[in-house]
């Protein structure tokens, strides 16, 4: 485990929040620019109006002129976990609602590429659907649409990530991002777009029928595990999509797949944080469109039946063990790859291009998020596509929008990227084979005009150090319970100096400790995970004394709820 320098977070001067929020999450709250109570209430009531969305009551009108007259609609989704969650939740929520004639596609990596395109709509059928919604993708998809056209589909397009110069043809559009749009929250995800348009289909349809129909805030689960998955920033607006999908998994009034995918995670649904959602759950619904077919993750979301949702979330759960066995092999081989950089070159540019002939496509933007932890600079990673393309992911860090790279590098060299999409944090990429090195340069160059060598350090912004007093059972409760906490608001970590009481390897790669904070207290368990991968790592042993950055969390290991230190950084300083 690498030390990395250390920096404290400034607190906003003016937040004021009342006595009865715990002093620590006082500090926290205002570290994220936090100015008053009203910013932490996050009941539904306080959700941005259906009606400011852009685009979605023509999206109704669109939708209902074909249900109405019994008429097939298919959704296309995305081959990840924000797409699966937007086709589940549309899926279920028009069955929900007494309409059963609609289905789903999702595109394949190798044969279609993403979202909807033409050689996806060319293999629909000789009775294609009357109506394509398309989730979590579209806004580029000016090949599909037209292909839709020719054929007699209309397509309504729901998306949120950033439109290029020119829409596609669609008979209508809902996306927050579009320009002009007046949505105060340009983060939503793909599946909060989806939840939004059935939330103003369900209304529309009280007002027709007279009656009460089933709300679309029963599937905010689904929202929320979409949401965390795609990494986008936990806005108030986010943070209450959250929220509300976490006390609904947590009461048990979920769907049966999110229960099932808790259940082969080891996770406790009663105590779902969003970080559980993140790291647990997300991967193994991500498997499937990794490395099989995401269809076997909708069809998970989609169940009501606890035993079939059971069945396919173990075939994710298996899914998800061979990736990280690919994921493995990648990563070793993205690591020499940097090594063999820094020896070359003397040091990494400030954006990393990697390649690999022998890489799989459905992985490489997972080698991209673990490489630009490691190096603090945006990282671009491609695998072989068909014939002479080859189809990359970016992952970025703060500070740099990916989305706005590319097309920074686009404009200044049309053609060398054949297509692009996404945004601030992730982005997708296809280029033919002969033109990666130029894009490596032109990716290296971009990315420096956005990033100072400061930035490249990658500093651990921490929230300070926590005393003994601190350090209790109700502190680690208290920072669990009051996020959620993600992409734009981060998770709290602390930092300080603890003498070592005791330590263990554990799986031969992770240091167990306890540890007293400033030698003062009782001591405190903790764990860093994968400090003794590192060759280098300095032994630790009782008597030392480290300097920690940590996130406080809780363990129940052994039947007894109790205080625990996650390291993320570990730096030795001798003996106590």
């Amino acid at each position: 485990m690498k030390r990395r320098e250390i920096l404290r977070r400034a607190l906003r001067p003016d937040c004021r929040l009342p006595d009865s929020v715990h002093p620590v999450l006082r500090r926290v709250y205002a570290a994220r620019g936090v100015g008053g109570a009203e910013e932490l209430e996050l009941g539904l009531r306080n959700l941005l109006p259906v009606s400011l969305l852009d685009g979605v009551e023509a999206g109704v009108d669109l939708l209902l002129g074909h249900l109405e007259r019994g008429a097939q609609v298919l959704i296309v989704g995305d081959y990840d976990a924000d797409g699966a969650t937007s086709t589940a939740l549309i899926l279920r929520q028009l069955r929900r609602l007494g309409y059963h004639n609609a289905g789903f596609r999702v595109p394949d990596r190798m044969r279609h590429g993403y979202g909807l395109t033409a050689a996806l709509v060319a293999e629909m059928g000789a009775e294609p659907a009357s109506l394509i919604v398309t989730v979590d993708n579209g806004v580029a998809a000016h090949g599909g649409v037209e292909a839709a056209r020719e054929r007699g589909m209309q397509v309504l397009v729901t998306d949120h990530h950033l439109p290029g110069p020119d829409l596609p043809r669609c008979a209508a559009m809902i996306n927050p991002n579009l320009a002009g749009s007046a949505f105060p929250s340009k983060a939503l995800a793909g599946v909060g777009v989806a939840f939004y348009l059935m939330a103003a289909l369900t209304r529309r349809l009280e007002a027709q029928r007279g009656l009460r129909q089933p709300a679309a805030a029963d599937l905010l689960d689904l929202v929320a595990l979409g949401t965390v998955a795609d990494l986008v920033r936990l806005d108030r607006n986010n943070r209450i999509l959250v929220d509300e999908g976490l006390k609904r998994v947590r009461a048990g009034r979920c769907c049966a797949g999110v229960l099932a995918l808790a259940e082969v995670a080891g996770r406790d649904p009663r105590t779902m944080t969003a970080r559980d959602l993140g790291f647990s759950l997300a991967p193994r619904l991500n498997a499937a469109g990794r490395i099989d077919d995401m269809t076997v993750g909708i069809r998970c979301l989609a169940t009501d039946d606890p035993a079939e949702a059971r069945a396919i979330a173990a075939q994710l759960h298996q899914l998800n063990h061979e990736r990280r066995g690919i994921e493995e092999r990648m990563r070793a081989e993205a690591l020499d790859m940097l090594r063999r950089v820094r020896i070359e070159e003397g040091s990494l540019p400030p954006g990393v291009a990697l390649l690999d002939e022998g890489w799989h496509p459905g992985v490489v933007g997972l080698v991209a998020s673990r490489m630009k932890d490691r190096v603090h600079r945006p990282v671009a990673a491609f695998a072989p596509a068909d014939g002479d393309e080859l189809r990359g992911s970016v992952r970025s860090v703060e500070g740099v929008h990916v989305r706005d790279v590319l097309e920074a590098i686009d404009a200044r060299e049309p053609g060398l990227i054949l297509r692009f999409g996404g945004h601030a944090m992730a982005a997708g990429l296809t280029l033919r084979r002969d033109r990666f090195r130029r894009f490596a340069d032109a990716f290296a160059e971009e990315v420096g005009r956005w990033l100072s060598a400061e930035q490249m350090r990658g500093v651990i912004e921490s929230d300070g150090e926590l005393s003994a007093a601190e350090l209790t059972l109700d502190t680690a409760v208290a920072v669990r319970d009051g996020g959620p906490w993600g992409q734009g608001f981060p998770e709290p970590l602390f930092d300080g100096v603890f003498d070592v009481v005791e330590t263990r390897v554990v799986g031969q790669r992770h240091l167990k400790f306890w540890a007293r904070p400033g030698g003062e207290g009782q001591p405190v368990e903790g764990i860093a995970f994968g400090y003794y991968a590192d060759p280098a790592a300095v032994r630790v042993e009782a008597g030392s004394r480290l300097r920690l950055a940590y996130r406080l969390d809780t363990s129940d290991f052994g039947g007894r709820l109790k205080p625990e230190l996650k390291a993320e950084s570990v730096e030795p300083l001798g003996n106590a």
